[in-house]
């Protein structure tokens, strides 16, 4: 009886390790994991752009509401040491994001982000804490704050739903970097294992949950990886894709001011800037004539 219950902690041990190191370079994923399309980690990429771009605040904003609620539960636990070290780390990390991404995000973003954080990370830990900490006492707290971490563990796990929704829909893995699934998987696996080990049910459920969503964003990105073509041309066939590159550095639009400009950026051989040649409605007929059998050159081309 004694061996089982040694060979379970040590199991439980292992399992909280592997856990506290995967779960810490997930954590740390944003700054060293980089999507396939532009071989940039995330905040690498924010920070060298200035600007957000189609990247959410909301996984950083559940994820450090989910590491303070399970300090809350840890400090409420014995023995789970691990529990709060990764969480600890994983508060200090997610700040950090959401004060770069506050930074570099354009202003509706912004105050969007510090909406959610002030709703979310403010008024309903609060809520939580204040109902737990006075209305609940003993086991009956542990039981019902481990039930509420649960809830917002599963959230963690769902939040990448609006990306892999947006993988569906552009047909492109941009988004959502296959070494973050893979290290989300992973970790699920472990702290799964370190909750069945220690028989803490609020530990193991949620990461089934993990586990089943990592697998599914493994498979979308083993389905549509091969889609990528510059990160700009996004749901397109092979051959519209070759028709574009062949027009890449042909642009032809209106004049705002009515007057069809037609405008065709020339690569130039020395700065690799875009020269401006403008033809407008003044020129001669045999130039009108010249410009109206290039747009339909392209035009039969795409």
């Amino acid at each position: 009886m004694a061996s089982s219950v040694s060979t379970h902690d040590n199991l439980a041990l292992i399992f909280g390790i592997l856990g506290n190191v995967i779960s810490f370079m997930v954590f740390l994923a944003p700054l060293f994991f980089f999507s396939r399309e532009n071989f940039r980690p995330t905040f690498y990429r924010i920070f060298k752009k200035k600007s957000t771009e189609e990247f959410q605040s909301l996984p950083y904003l559940v994820a450090l509401f989910s590491c303070v609620l399970w300090l809350y539960y840890a400090s409420l636990k014995k023995d789970v040491i691990l529990l709060i070290t990764i969480n600890s780390f994983g508060c200090g990390i997610e700040i950090i994001y959401i004060l770069m991404y506050i930074i570099y995000a354009n202003k509706d973003a912004r105050w969007l982000t510090i909406k959610l954080f002030m709703a979310m990370n403010v008024g309903l830990f609060a809520l939580i804490f204040c109902v737990t900490n006075f209305a609940l006492h003993g086991s009956l707290r542990v039981k019902v704050l481990g039930w509420i971490c649960v809830s917002i563990s599963v959230s963690v796990f769902a939040a990448p739903l609006s990306i892999m929704a947006q993988v569906i829909r552009t047909k492109s893995v941009e988004f959502m970097p296959f070494n973050l699934s893979l290290f989300l998987t992973l970790s699920a696996i472990m702290w799964f294992g370190y909750g069945a080990f220690i028989k803490d049910i609020c530990i193991a459920i949620p990461n089934v949950v993990g586990f089943a969503l990592g697998v599914v964003q493994m498979v979308l990105y083993g389905i549509y990886r091969n889609n990528n073509n510059g990160g700009n041309n996004k749901g397109y066939t092979k051959k519209e894709h070759k028709a574009l590159d062949l027009v890449t550095n042909v642009v032809i639009e209106l004049s705002p001011k009515g007057t069809n400009e037609i405008i065709v950026p020339i690569p130039s051989p020395i700065t690799k800037d875009h020269r401006v040649m403008k033809k407008n409605n003044n020129n001669n007929n045999n130039h009108e004539d010249d410009d109206e059998k290039n747009v339909r050159d392209i035009e039969t081309i795409v």
